[in-house]
């Protein structure tokens, strides 16, 4: 169905391809997973799959790239789109409408589908995806995750051959992305459909691949072959093939199920031994710990936060409304420094507009709101970024200069920092991007990880994340944990709203989940994500019921035993 024949790809002014020498297949009627460190170039082979790559990147396509026996090459994407339907890493971009429902149905209206025919696929994808309730909510109005499923809905009403999809479960929580991917399985086992996707929450896909093709690096040939195999060798991994690493299974498993039937006697090991903190307890004050990375040097040098008179964020009886819609209702939170906490729950049950409110964009209806003592939608700009600073689901969002250096630079002017304070952040969360570069010719990881440290050079006391992880590889997700230890340890506290329970469960020492925006459990990670299945690690789920969450944690226990 796809056929990539000795493919390379050079954009303009780049030392080197990001891809070259793939050479491969891809059968119709299979799902195949592509994986690899951030910058490895699986947006840019998605991309020669639908024709964006080169018609609208530009850069140089070497070799061909043939879907359905077309030539990308000769054929532009408008004349591939009734063959390969593609939903990219933002979904904003994607849409064209202003309506769930008319999102849906303009790629059908573009192809010249009967009326009746596009009724009952815009009713059964509206049920498929879950919703129906937001049929006719303006897209602008919709949470992350609701976006992200509208995108790949109006992909799927037009029942194209091939799906080409870059991380579509980067902003589902973890029950939506369930339903998304039993949804791309029904069409590759009932309908024939071949799935190519891109994933960097491999613990969500792996075991439903057929084959796996690994990009390790930039320029570097593919490996591809069956997913425990590449799994075996692959620098990126899941929790669950981690644990199976640990322990020395043969063959890995690549889902929670395969594992606990091996965990046997793994379990028996861990029973009489105490799980380590995964995250450091709470400061009482700032301190000064010794650095661990580059990253926590340059932290220490740009400062400290200052010790908090009062809670980091007090939050009391508040509720928000979006017009008719209730989005938050009699909350209550309270964030001391050095505290992280993790907000969690399903798409739309109010996690962003938390964080929102905080830095001031939304007014409460009732309630109060203060972060170190200020009123948010009281305090102006300049004044709130002493306080709390936030990193928005869209970097983009915080990033206006034309390069790398450009915004390092204005953000070391902004924060009053010393000069090359952004920039050692950024060379840590992403050693390979040049000062050259141009943030939108970034990743949408290594956009996200630039608009963290362009947060992070202020120091606030208080910090929000919409999303951290989204976009971002195992590799740099550990090196963004080891930053945001650092901060907690020195008196920040951090206040994330994720769907990573991976993250939630290595890092944070509180969980509070929101559900139709409502505070519905508030305590210790562990006591909350253990209590949860949707929200449990995969860890837990392997070596339940001991207290286990993750594979340091196991693998810091069993080094200390032996």
């Amino acid at each position: 169905m796809i056929r990539f024949e000795q493919v390379s790809v050079c954009y303009d002014g780049a030392p080197v391809p990001v891809l070259a020498g793939v050479d491969l297949t891809v059968p119709e009627g299979e799902l195949c997973l592509l994986v690899g460190p951030s910058g490895a170039g699986k947006s840019t082979l998605l991309g020669t799959v639908s024709g964006l790559v080169p018609h609208f990147t530009g850069g140089t396509l070497r070799g061909r790239v043939t879907v359905a026996g077309r030539d990308t090459r000769t054929h532009k994407p408008r004349e591939l789109a009734d063959v390969v339907g593609t939903v990219g890493q933002d979904p904003l971009a994607h849409f064209v409408t202003d309506t769930v429902e008319d999102e849906l149905a303009y790629g059908m209206e573009s192809l010249g589908v009967p009326p009746a025919t596009m009724r009952r696929r815009v009713e059964e994808t509206l049920d498929l995806l879950g919703l129906a309730p937001l049929r006719d909510r303006p897209l602008a109005t919709l949470s992350g995750g609701q976006q992200q499923r509208v995108a790949i809905g109006s992909v799927l009403t037009t029942h194209p051959k091939v799906l080409v999809l870059d991380e579509p479960t980067s902003a589902l929580d973890p029950a939506a992305a369930e339903e998304v991917l039993a949804v791309l399985q029904r069409l590759v086992h009932d309908l024939g459909t071949t799935v190519l996707l891109a994933e960097h929450r491999l613990e969500r896909v792996a075991q439903y691949a057929d084959q796996v093709i690994l990009l390790p690096a930039p320029g570097a040939a593919p490996v591809v072959g069956e997913p425990a195999d590449i799994m075996a060798v692959s620098p990126v991994h899941p929790p669950v093939v981690g644990l199976g690493r640990l322990a020395g299974w043969s063959p890995l498993p690549l889902s929670v199920r395969d594992a606990r039937r091996r965990a046997g006697p793994l379990r028996e090991r861990l029973a009489p031994l105490t799980p380590p903190d995964g995250a450091p307890a709470p400061a009482a004050g700032p301190r000064e710990p010794a650095p661990r990375s580059r990253g926590a040097r340059l932290l220490r040098g740009a400062g400290r936060a200052a010790a908090p008179a009062v809670a980091a964020a007090a939050v009391d009886g508040l509720a928000v409304r979006h017009g008719h819609v209730d989005a938050l209702r009699d909350i209550g939170l309270s964030v001391q420094g050095g505290e992280t906490v993790a907000l969690m729950g399903r798409n739309g049950a109010g996690k962003s507009t938390l964080l929102r409110t905080l830095v001031g964009m939304h007014r409460p209806a009732r309630g109060s709101v203060h972060v170190g003592g200020a009123v948010p939608h009281r305090t102006g700009p300049r004044e709130l970024l002493r306080h709390v600073g936030l990193v928005p689901q869209e970097p983009r969002d915080l990033l206006y200069a034309d390069t790398v250096a450009a915004e390092c630079a204005a953000a070391d002017h902004d924060a009053g920092a010393a000069p090359g304070t952004c920039r050692g952040l950024v060379g840590e969360l992403l050693p390979d991007v040049s000062d050259a570069t141009h943030p939108r010719d970034l990743s949408e990881g290594q956009r996200l990880a630039l608009a963290l440290a362009v947060v992070l050079t202020a120091r606030p006391p208080l910090i929000l994340l919409d999303e951290p992880t989204r976009g971002l590889d195992y590799a740099a997700k550990a090196r963004l944990v080891g930053i945001l230890r650092d901060l907690a340890g020195r008196g920040h506290a951090i206040v994330l709203a994720t769907h990573d329970v991976e993250l939630a469960a290595e890092l944070a020492h509180r969980v509070v989940i929101l559900a139709e925006g409502e505070v519905v459990a508030d305590g210790p990670t562990t006591e909350v994500v253990m209590s949860s299945p949707a929200f449990a690690p995969q860890v837990a789920k392997v070596l339940a019921p001991l207290p286990w969450l993750t594979v340091p944690q196991v693998r810091a226990a069993l080094g200390e035993a032996s």
